[in-house]
C-alpha cells in the first residue's frame, strides 16, 4: 500500500489537498491587435500604459527582472528575423514557445495569469514578420510603462 502524503499534489491521487487551478487573468486583451493596417494610434502609448497598470497589480510577481527576459528573448527572436526573413517560418515554433516558458513561469510563482495571457495574446497575433515586429515594439512600450508603475523592483 502506498504511502497517503508523498503524491504532490498530482490530481486523483490519495494525499492530494491542494487546488489544481492557477489565478485567473483579468487582463483586458481586446485593445492590443497587433496585425490592424494601420495600427492603433494609442497601441504604443495608451493601451501599453493600461496594460503595464494591470500586470503590474501583483507586487509578489511579476518583477520587472522576470518580465525583462520574456521581452528581451523577444527582441532576440526579432531581430533574428529581421536579418533573414525567409526564416520566419522556421524560428516561429521557437518565438511561440515563449508562451510555455511564461507558462513555467507561472507555475514557478514568478509570474501570474496576468502576464502569460499577455504573452499568449500578443503571439498568438504573431504570424508574419511585421506582427513580430509590432509584437516587440508593443511590448516595449509597456515595458517602459511598467518601469513607472514598478520603479524600485
Amino acid at each position: 500500500m502506498m504511502p497517503q502524503g508523498n503524491h504532490r499534489g498530482r490530481p486523483g491521487r490519495p494525499g492530494t489537498d491542494r487546488p489544481h487551478h492557477r489565478d485567473q487573468s483579468t487582463l483586458n486583451t481586446t485593445r492590443i491587435v497587433l496585425n490592424a493596417t494601420p495600427l492603433s494610434v494609442e497601441l504604443f502609448d495608451d493601451v501599453a500604459r493600461q496594460t503595464a497598470r494591470e500586470v503590474a497589480g501583483d507586487s509578489r510577481k511579476n518583477k520587472p527582472s522576470q518580465i525583462r527576459q520574456f521581452y528581451d528573448e523577444l527582441v532576440m527572436w526579432e531581430e533574428k528575423v529581421r536579418r533573414d526573413e525567409s526564416r520566419f517560418e522556421e524560428y516561429l515554433p521557437f518565438i511561440r514557445m515563449l508562451n510555455a516558458k511564461a507558462a513555467y513561469a507561472q507555475g514557478r510563482n514568478h509570474v501570474d495569469a496576468n502576464f502569460v495571457m499577455l504573452i499568449h495574446h500578443c503571439l498568438s497575433q504573431v504570424n508574419t514578420p511585421q506582427t513580430l515586429r509590432n509584437c516587440k515594439l508593443f511590448f516595449e512600450a509597456f515595458m517602459g510603462f511598467y518601469k513607472l508603475e514598478r520603479p524600485s523592483d
